[in-house]
C-alpha cells in the first residue's frame, strides 16, 4: 500500500472495520512510513478528544420535573417543534460541538504538522552529516583555501551557495562536497572544531516548512537550535538559502561558528 491508500482508512483500521489482510496491509506501512504513523497519531488523538474531553452538562433536576409535569398535559395537537424536537435537540446539540471543537482541532493538527516537519527537517541534516561521517572519502575537494572550495561548487548545484566565513585556526575550512538535503542538491562545507568534523549544508529553502517558532537571535539571523540523537544542529534561512550546522561539538561552540557564518549575512 502507499501513503494516498493508507490515509484514507486510517479511521476504519483504528476501530476494527477493514478485512484482516487490509489490516495486516496498513499496519505493515505505518511500521515502515514515518509520517503515516504521525497521520495515525494524531487521528487517535482526535478521537480522544471527540470521545473524552468534550464536556457534558447533565440537565438539573428542577428541569427534569417540571418536564415530566408538563409532558403528559401536552395536547394532541402539538407544535412543528414538539414534533421535530427529538430529531432537532440532538443535531443541534453535535452542531455546536463542532462549533466548538473544530477551532482546537484545527489548531491542534496544524501544531502537529509544523513540529512533524520541523523534526523532519532536524533528522535530514543530522542524516546528511552521518553521511559525511561514514564515507571513506567525504570530501570532493579538500580544503587549498575558502577561495579555492567556494569556486569548485560553480557549475556542479543549481545555486550559488553564500557562505560569509572562511574558516579560521579555531574553525579550519578541511574542504567541501555535493549532498543533497531532502529532494534537492547541497553543498556541503567541512569545517573543524579540533578532533570534531562539523558540516555545513547549504540549499535551495523555498518548499521546505522552515521552523517559525523557537528561534534564537544568532548573529543577523533568527535561529532554530535543537538537538538530535546526540549531535547539535542551529538551522537558519537568508532569503532563498537555508543552511544546517551539524556537529557533536559543544553547542556553544557550534553557536559561536554560526555566528561568524550568520554574522555578514
Amino acid at each position: 500500500m502507499t501513503c494516498d491508500d493508507v490515509r484514507p482508512r486510517l479511521l476504519d483500521y483504528q476501530r476494527g472495520r477493514l478485512p484482516l489482510p487490509a489490516q495486516a496491509e496498513v499496519r505493515t506501512h505505518l511500521d515502515a512510513c514515518a509520517d503515516c504513523g504521525r497521520a495515525e497519531a494524531v487521528e487517535q488523538e482526535l478521537t480522544s478528544v471527540l470521545e473524552h474531553r468534550l464536556p457534558q452538562y447533565p440537565a438539573s433536576l428542577a428541569l427534569k420535573r417540571r418536564l415530566a409535569a408538563e409532558w403528559p398535559a401536552r395536547g394532541v395537537e402539538r407544535s412543528w417543534w414538539s414534533r421535530w424536537r427529538p430529531a432537532l435537540v440532538p443535531a443541534l446539540a453535535a452542531a455546536s460541538v463542532v462549533l466548538v471543537v473544530t477551532p482546537i482541532l484545527y489548531y491542534e493538527r496544524a501544531t502537529s504538522r509544523a513540529a512533524s516537519e520541523r523534526t523532519s527537517l532536524v533528522a535530514e541534516a543530522v542524516n546528511d552529516h552521518l553521511r559525511v561521517l561514514s564515507s571513506q572519502h567525504p570530501l570532493d575537494i579538500e580544503s587549498g583555501g575558502f577561495h579555492q572550495v567556494k569556486p569548485w561548487f560553480e557549475g556542479r548545484l543549481d545555486f550559488a551557495p553564500v557562505v560569509a566565513f572562511e574558516g579560521d585556526a579555531e574553525f579550519p575550512l578541511r574542504g567541501g562536497a555535493v549532498g543533497y538535503f531532502r529532494d534537492r542538491k547541497a553543498a556541503v562545507f567541512v569545517y573543524a572544531r579540533r578532533l570534531h568534523p562539523i558540516s555545513l549544508l547549504v540549499f535551495r529553502a523555498e518548499g521546505l516548512a522552515w521552523p517559525t517558532r523557537e528561534l534564537t537571535r544568532i548573529g543577523s539571523v533568527e535561529a532554530y537550535t535543537t538537538a538530535e540523537r546526540g549531535f547539535n544542529v542551529i538551522m537558519w534561512r537568508t532569503r532563498e538559502l537555508g543552511y544546517a550546522l551539524v556537529s557533536d561539538v559543544d553547542v556553544r561552540d557550534l553557536r559561536q561558528l554560526a555566528a561568524r557564518m550568520a554574522g555578514g549575512q
